[in-house]
């Protein structure tokens, strides 16, 4: 087995997908959590749909569990969710705050309880946030609550007594718009120039868990993109 490992949850989609291929080149060991196999990965943890949150979370955690045995692992990359819109007077605003909970809210606590318990000491955990979530969301409230407490969770996890592996990190990246295929083809006519490249995000974790200009834990870290140029700012 390679020196370092990682698990990707949600290393089958757009970003997921660039962070299994970008470890890979550097040697790694990878596990990805997600509905669907990356044939890229090492191993593949196959999450079921389910109704409750505590069945899935259940699941996700024994399946990780025989995988890695005693075996730690030196970071868990959350890059699970989404995007859904609507305020509060939308007809689908049940059902798009339910899908954005369950994308974002549900991985990512799953994420720090597996960190809990498989982190190396030292290790890293990065989580999914958005910019939008530092202020009011009014057309899209689901997601605004959801990534809201995507930076809760990354800031209670840095506090005392949080769980976390001695001297491990928590750290959200808040994006604005990620330069994914999909965007793309919804948004054709955008400004691409403002939107933070995929690779971008790749790098910045491989060199966070290496140790490399590693933000303090529970930093909620807005990358922000003008120009082609990226830069990773602490949001105060």
């Amino acid at each position: 087995m390679a020196a370092n490992r990682v698990i990707v949850y949600g290393g089958r989609g757009a970003l997921g997908s660039k962070c299994v291929q970008y470890f890979k080149s550097k040697g790694w060991w990878i596990v990805n959590i997600d509905m669907a196999a990356n044939e890229e990965a090492n191993e593949n943890v196959i999450v079921k749909l389910s109704e409750t949150f505590s069945e899935q979370a259940g699941q996700v955690t024994t399946d990780v569990a025989q995988l890695l045995g005693e075996q730690k692992v030196d970071a868990i990359l959350c890059v699970a969710g989404g995007w859904a819109g609507g305020n509060s007077s939308s007809k689908d605003l049940y059902k798009n705050a339910d899908l954005m909970w369950k994308q974002s809210v549900w991985t990512s606590t799953i994420s720090s309880h597996l960190a809990a318990l498989h982190l190396k000491a030292g290790g890293l955990l990065t989580l999914a946030g958005a910019k939008a979530a530092l202020s009011g969301t009014g057309g899209m409230v689901g997601y605004g609550m959801a990534k809201a407490a995507v930076h809760q969770l990354c800031r209670s996890l840095a506090a005392k007594n949080s769980g976390m592996p001695s001297g491990a990190s928590a750290v959200a990246i808040l994006p604005v718009t990620l330069d994914t295929p999909m965007n793309r083809k919804f948004m054709p006519d955008a400004d691409f120039s403002s939107w933070t490249p995929l690779e971008y995000i790749a790098e910045l974790f491989f060199n966070w868990s290496t140790g490399e200009n590693r933000p303090a834990s529970g930093s909620l870290m807005q990358l922000l993109t003008s120009g082609g140029e990226t830069q990773a700012v602490a949001a105060q």
